[in-house]
């Protein structure tokens, strides 16, 4: 492998690795310690008064959620060059998946902003308006996952088709982004989706956190070595 194609691809998984770690600490604050924390989709006046009080924090866990959306295109950049040996065209379809993710979460903050507005009294609309723009975060966010799981799908069945990774991380990643699809559609198709709630939110806090947190650990370490791919795999040839 040419020397200057192997410190892009470091650079790729450097990228790539430190944008997951980011990624980690910004969504658990964004999401469990804001949304979760302040947002009570039962209770209007109660999340509204919530947001007025900690107004600060709320702004953090948005902004966080702004840069969320940044970082991901990086990351998208980092894995299509990092698995450019393993297809162009594959590598870049993936990395087009997780585009589309990261378009919806932004389209989606959006919905955030204007939920913060309306809890703070800038529009004449009341507590359960603001609850609408919420539950409209969380249903674009909901359908950009559609997409993230399908890039972990495909991210995975890169790594098991080219090696350039285990092919156990690859598998743990294609089930994590069967999971993540399989609760989007449930949330579409089920009228009462709260009986398997419980159910599928282990089945895909498990499985993504585990799978992401391997990939993420196994590009760090690939960063740092010679090359992100062995002898053997540095021969695949760059195809679609």
């Amino acid at each position: 492998m040419p020397l200057d194609t192997d410190i892009r691809r470091r650079t790729a998984a450097r990228v790539a690795a430190f944008g997951y770690v980011a990624l980690f600490v910004l969504a658990i604050f964004a999401n469990f310690v804001v949304k979760q924390g302040m947002i009570d989709p039962t209770d209007a006046l109660a999340t509204t008064a919530a947001i007025r009080e900690q107004e600060g924090l709320f702004r953090l866990g948005l902004a966080s959620f702004v840069l969320i959306f940044l970082i991901d295109v990086a990351v998208a950049w980092g894995l299509y060059v990092l698995f450019l040996p393993a297809g162009r065209t594959r590598s870049l379809v993936a990395a087009w998946f997780r585009i589309v993710y990261t378009v919806m979460l932004g389209a989606a903050s959006v919905f955030l902003f204007v939920g913060l507005e309306v809890s703070l009294g800038a529009a004449d609309l009341g507590p359960d308006v603001a609850l609408l723009m919420f539950a409209a975060f969380d249903f674009a966010w909901l359908v950009g996952l559609i997409a993230f799981g399908v890039h972990l799908i495909l991210i995975g069945a890169l790594i098991i088709r080219s090696r350039i990774a285990p092919r156990a991380i690859g598998a743990i990643l294609m089930i994590a982004g069967a999971a993540y699809g399989l609760d989007t559609l449930l949330h579409i198709v089920l009228s009462d989706y709260e009986p398997v709630g419980g159910v599928m939110l282990a089945v895909v806090a498990t499985t993504s956190i585990v799978s992401e947190l391997v990939f993420t650990i196994w590009l760090l370490l690939a960063g740092r070595r010679s090359s992100p791919a062995t002898d053997d795999e540095a021969k695949i040839p760059v195809a679609a």
